[in-house]
């Protein structure tokens, strides 16, 4: 006789680790409108970003000790929102103009892809772990995100209501923010809109924010890791989006695409959309044992990192169209 345990090895959780960079620099995150500019849009585009990424990488290199920092580049192709071209005519124009300004990508990724990755309704896993911060004194008369597709960084103003008989209007009131540094900067954030079949459109910084958790390893589904970089093997580009893998190594030797940090380098167009990511972001509940790897790893590296999600992502916002 033995004292032996029997456990079924699917009752025992398991959540896929991914290997982590210092940092993950994001060298652009344009539209089909931006490369329908043509070829000058986007040098003008990658000179103005080659001296800001510069300076993230040395950033980089301060922090990670002296030691030679792990550093991968991306860039972001919205085909999500419009379809313009091919990916054969416009990824090697996107490489060509990076290459020109010294700027190397190592990880091409379609915006779909932040929808949906292959099977895996990607979004609709993140809006599942949406906890909303319920403002101070409120008492829950306000729709969850989940029903209304829409989430704020704290309290909306009042309805304002008819009057019933023999009684007062309500007293306007502004929004507040709720965590707020003497006055509030309120924000409230578009998700997703339903047509009337249906078919969901997520928004912008809804995908934006899910980009960053891609890009921070912390995107987990049913404990797998989400976004896999795919190697490109073939001598070119297909014909059609949808044959493009929703992130794809191009640079067979570059460091992880996922980081411990994240920094892009994008227009200033982009700053409402980002802010918006941060609320977002806040009011995730990121997979546990995602934010566990990370934070042991970082550790035995002797690299800090915040333990807020929202901290470990930047940005540099250069004037421009």
């Amino acid at each position: 006789m033995t004292d032996a345990v029997f456990r079924e090895t699917a009752a025992e959780p398991r959540t896929q680790a991914v290997p982590l960079s210092h940092l993950s620099l994001e060298l652009g995150h344009l539209y089909m409108e931006d490369f329908e500019a043509g070829p000058e849009h986007l040098r003008r585009h990658f000179a103005q970003v080659r001296p800001w990424a510069d300076a993230a990488r040395a950033a980089a290199a301060a922090q990670a000790g002296g030691k030679r920092p792990r550093i991968s580049t991306c860039f972001l192709i919205d085909d999500y929102f419009t379809r313009f071209s091919s990916p054969a005519e416009l990824v090697p124009l996107l490489l060509a103009e990076a290459d020109r300004a010294g700027l190397a990508v190592d990880y091409l990724a379609r915006e779909s892809g932040c929808a949906v990755a292959g099977k895996v309704p990607v979004a609709e896993a993140v809006a599942g772990r949406l906890v909303e911060e319920p403002p101070p004194g409120s008492y829950g008369l306000r729709p969850p995100a989940a029903q209304t597709g829409w989430l704020a960084n704290g309290e909306r103003s009042p309805v304002a209501r008819a009057p019933q008989a023999m009684r007062e209007a309500a007293v306007w009131q502004p929004p507040k923010e709720t965590v707020s540094r003497r006055h509030s900067v309120f924000l409230d954030v578009e998700l997703w809109s339903d047509a009337p079949d249906g078919q969901r459109t997520w928004s912008c910084p809804f995908l934006a924010a899910v980009w960053q958790l891609a890009r921070l390893g912390l995107l987990r589904t049913e404990g797998e890791a989400v976004l896999e970089p795919q190697p490109h093997t073939a001598d070119g580009f297909p014909e059609d989006w949808d044959e493009l893998p929703p992130l794809l190594r191009l640079n067979p030797r570059a460091d992880p695409f996922a980081a411990y940090r994240t920094c892009s380098v994008v227009p200033n167009r982009f700053l409402p959309v980002e802010h918006a990511v941060r609320v977002i972001l806040d009011q995730t509940e990121v997979d546990p044992e995602a934010l566990g790897q990370a934070a042991r790893r970082s550790a035995g590296e002797k690299v800090t990192v915040p333990d807020s999600v929202a901290d470990r992502v930047s940005y540099v916002f250069y004037a421009g169209p």
